[in-house]
């Protein structure tokens, strides 16, 4: 019995020490699930708000907590709003907004 549990332990901790050396990141785990958390906040109060409901093509990523977002708008105001929304979460150290004014 006790053969098995040290069998079980050491691949449990060959296993983790595998997952860790695949992570290709800078980033703690824990920063990595604050950026993810960030993220579908974000996107969770850019869908509430009824203004910005329709901005299905705005891409939001965050990295250390700076929010980047990305996409078409049809308009300055919709770009001021999706900044101001993203700099409401909790988390948000920055907002990089590269979000582009379609042309009309």
């Amino acid at each position: 019995m006790r053969n098995i549990q040290r069998i079980a332990t050491a691949l449990a901790t060959v296993l983790l020490l595998a997952g860790l050396a695949a992570c290709k990141t800078t980033s703690s785990p824990s920063r990595q699930v604050d950026d993810a958390a960030i993220k579908a906040s974000v996107k969770g109060k850019l869908a509430a708000d009824v203004r910005l409901s329709t901005l299905t093509n705005v891409e939001v990523n965050s990295t250390d907590g700076v929010v980047t977002l990305a996409g078409k708008v049809r308009s300055s105001e919709e770009k001021r709003m999706a900044a101001d929304v993203a700099r409401s979460v909790d988390g948000v150290v920055r907002v990089n907004n590269e979000l582009q004014v379609e042309s009309h």
